[in-house]
């Protein structure tokens, strides 16, 4: 989940570095660290984010630099665990996106040989063992240990004596970006933006030696060369723009994100030729993306009378179902090593793979048999957002597209809805949960997932316990929560589940327990039964469901923003899970 940056050129790498990380802390802020050259190696460390402390390391000179923020997965929060990891000599230094699998027999096996340790991290043993294999040439030395390595990697670094930076790609992303007599590397191409549109996005098994000018990359002990791609992202996408927040940007930008993959799925016809030849589908994801899938589910199965499943990337191994004939795996980074891992298994098991993704270059691309992007536009902001929205867009197309454009005006009303939104008071909504230890969020049929994701965000960045349910199954135990500190959210939409619904919501309300309800304007009958009732323009069900989904983010913004919450950065969570 961590962030890598390198930079060797001709300006002083510390600061390309800096911000590299910077615009990379979105993959985590543990603790941050750099190491330059100038020609001896210098290294900085801090505990905390690097955006916090961002001219910590201004001290350090040279043209030759590598840089990393962490997600703590092995050793807690310290400078001590932060990257770079160096060898015993202080010469070689090393930073790690990824988790090496079989560090501890290499450790024991290091110990034996004399190496200490100073970290509890699984990255340590890296530079040890470099240091075994070094005799002036870094690039043979890595080679000459990766075979050694077990599990996911992104890695560069930094000898001593040597202007170059030797970069290594197993399961974890890499980027290399190619300017005039200068290159920057990273996790993604954020880093890039500023500097270079040209980018190489390195394959797995892929072993690089970057120096002043030029490069090389072997995969296999075997010299390859990889296209160079233009990067379609531009810097002033991933800058705030005069927003408090990331995320409220990322917000205000969701008319065009919606508008922009409907666009981009249009001009997919084969994967949709290949959905609608599916006799199954099963759709992978984690998180937000398995959210944006349920509504994709009841959509096929009840539109297009595909059967269709969602199961979450991470248990796909335990019951994959070889019948499957299509399996769709949705990630927004492309790196969530769960979804990847899924696809790979349903590709053995002999099924048709599709990824929907919003990166192009990213890991689950060259794992599925065909990729449909969303196009999104870069998310910088943890919460997932406006990637939510182009996903269950492109899900929308697609069924749109299935049934001969039969959700055209559906999908037209959406995009002149969305700004309404905007203008929404929340302000009473907000005073409800903002004091509440517990949030309950229900909805029925394509609104279930709707209330899923909406407590998702609720909890993700204002630390309030939320949980989403079907309507129908509070009755099956979650009704022992309800009572008067125990606010609940009810999405009720004018639909054939608007009666049941109702029923549900004066249940609620019998219980004593504040209601919040979210509907279409002039609804008298939900004005009488709700605390608080937030009236939505009046659209289609499909359109509903997006324009809900908006208010519950807006909900969740400005509750956290209330309770002083770090809305971009909540605590414990990064945006690319890159590990299992």
């Amino acid at each position: 989940m961590c962030g890598i940056v390198g930079y060797i050129g001709y300006h002083e790498a510390a600061p390309i570095c800096t911000n590299g990380l910077l615009s990379l802390e979105y993959r985590g802020y543990d603790s941050f660290g750099i190491a330059t050259l100038a020609p001896s190696l210098s290294v900085y460390k801090h505990l905390g984010k690097i955006s916090d402390a961002k001219t910590s390391a201004s001290h350090l000179t040279g043209t030759i630099g590598i840089g990393h923020t962490r997600w703590a997965t092995h050793g807690v929060p310290s400078e001590i665990n932060a990257h770079p990891h160096l060898d015993e000599a202080g010469k070689i230094a090393v930073v790690h996106n990824g988790i090496i699998e079989n560090y501890a027999e290499l450790k024991r096996g290091l110990e034996e040989r004399g190496v200490v340790f100073t970290s509890q991290t699984d990255t340590e043993v890296i530079p040890h063992l470099i240091a075994e294999k070094y005799s002036g040439n870094l690039f043979e030395a890595v080679s000459g240990i990766i075979p050694l390595l077990e599990g996911s990697y992104a890695l560069l670094i930094l000898a001593e004596g040597e202007e170059k930076i030797v970069a290594v790609r197993k399961g974890s992303p890499l980027v290399l970006g190619i300017g005039d007599q200068e290159f920057i590397l990273g996790s993604d191409a954020l880093p890039l933006l500023e500097y270079t549109r040209n980018a190489v996005y390195f394959e797995d098994g892929d072993i690089a030696e970057i120096g002043r000018g030029e490069y090389r990359i072997h995969n296999t002990g075997v010299p390859v060369s990889r296209e160079i791609t233009e990067i379609e992202w531009s810097g002033d996408e991933v800058r705030k723009g005069g927003f408090r927040h990331f995320m409220l940007k990322e917000i205000y930008e969701q008319p065009d994100a919606f508008a922009n993959t409907l666009s981009s799925v249009k001009r997919c016809s084969e994967i949709v030729d290949s959905i609608k030849k599916a006799r199954s589908i099963t759709v992978v994801a984690c998180g937000t993306s398995a959210n944006a899938s349920l509504v994709f589910s009841y959509l096929m199965e009840s539109v297009c009378h595909i059967p269709t499943r969602v199961v979450l990337g991470s248990e796909f191994k335990y019951f994959p179902t070889p019948g499957t004939d299509l399996v769709i795996g949705v990630s927004q980074s492309g790196e969530t090593a769960d979804t990847i891992a899924a696809l790979k298994l349903a590709k053995s098991l002999g099924a048709q793979t599709i990824a929907v993704t919003n990166v192009l270059g990213s890991s689950i691309t060259r794992v599925a048999s065909s990729v449909l992007y969303t196009r999104a536009g870069p998310e910088i902001s943890v919460a997932a957002t406006k990637s939510f929205i182009s996903q269950v867009a492109a899900f929308m197309q697609i069924v749109n597209l299935l049934t001969d454009h039969s959700l055209e005006a559906e999908l037209a009303e959406v995009r002149r809805y969305i700004p309404d939104v905007f203008t929404i008071d929340l302000s009473k909504a907000v005073d409800i949960c903002k004091d509440a230890a517990t949030l309950l969020y229900i909805g029925r049929g394509m609104f279930y997932p709707a209330a899923l994701e909406g407590a998702l965000k609720m909890k993700e960045i204002s630390y309030i316990h939320a949980e989403g349910y079907a309507a129908g199954e509070l009755k099956h135990g979650p009704f022992a929560l309800l009572s008067l500190e125990t606010p609940v959210i009810g999405l009720c939409f004018s639909s054939t589940v608007y009666p049941v619904m109702m029923s549900n919501l004066k249940e609620v309300k019998a219980r004593s327990a504040p209601l919040i309800v979210i509907g279409k304007e002039h609804d008298a009958d939900l004005e009488e039964v709700a605390d608080v009732c937030i009236m939505l323009p009046d659209v289609s069900e499909y359109g509903s469901v997006i324009l809900s989904s908006i208010i519950l983010q807006l909900l969740a913004y400005h509750t956290a923003v209330a309770l002083e919450r770090d809305v971009d950065m909540p605590r414990n969570l990064a945006k690319s899970v890159t590990v299992e």
